[in-house]
């Protein structure tokens, strides 16, 4: 299936399950930020499970690109579907493709998908593109600073620490609440793998790092 057929499935099955009454609590838990149709997560997932094995897996990001376009936040969240099970497809030309769709309607809940099921697996695949979140760490867009920060959330031991902690000093004095709080996030997760190494980190730069990254950071240790 094309990614265009899919497209106009996947709009027919969805406004055809909207549920107006779901839609105003999980608008008012976005912060009404997006309208929804009212269909939540493991609704979703059974609606397109049999579309999404049709799709081209070559299809996925423009399919992904497709559905951005669509104002009910689950068109979204189907486009993350598509690129989680096709992110193997994804290339390092597809980079700057993502990144767009990181910057277009952009909040914690599509962009932190992006940078840990699409993004990170691809740096981590493609290792030169660590030159890139190299740029992305400094970049004038939080989104993109963020995604920067979390897309070794995956890598377990085969995390950059040397890079992990760089960032979350580069972004240290940052205002930015979704900062502090991915630079915590990141080390939280890392400190699953290398709890002494996070604890040293945060110990030694505790002074620089604000109050929610710390706590954030260290929130599974005794």
């Amino acid at each position: 299936m094309d990614a265009a057929t899919f497209v106009k499935h996947i709009q027919n099955l969805l406004e055809d399950a909207r549920n107006p009454e779901q839609a105003e609590g999980m608008q008012a838990y976005m912060k009404n930020h997006f309208v929804f149709l009212g269909i939540k997560t493991p609704e979703r997932k059974l609606l397109i499970t049999d579309p999404l094995r049709s799709l081209d897996p070559s299809e996925a990001l423009h399919t992904a690109q497709l559905l951005w376009y669509f104002p009910e936040r689950e068109f979204q969240y189907v486009g993350l579907d598509v690129l989680e099970k096709h992110h193997k497809a994804l290339k390092p030309t597809d980079l700057p493709a993502l990144r767009q769709l990181i910057e277009s309607r952009s909040w914690w809940d599509t962009v932190d998908a992006l940078a840990t099921k699409c993004v990170g697996l691809l740096v981590l695949r493609h290792p030169e593109l660590r030159q890139e979140m190299d740029l992305w760490i400094e970049d004038e867009n939080m989104w993109v600073r963020r995604t920067a920060l979390l897309h070794q959330l995956k890598h377990r031991r085969k995390t950059d620490s040397e890079r992990l902690f760089e960032y979350c000093l580069k972004q240290a004095n940052g205002p930015d609440f979704f900062i502090r709080k991915a630079m915590g996030w990141a080390l939280r997760e890392y400190a699953k793998t290398r709890p002494e190494e996070v604890q040293r980190f945060v110990e030694q730069h505790q002074a620089h790092l604000s109050g929610l990254t710390v706590r954030e950071a260290l929130k599974h240790f005794d």
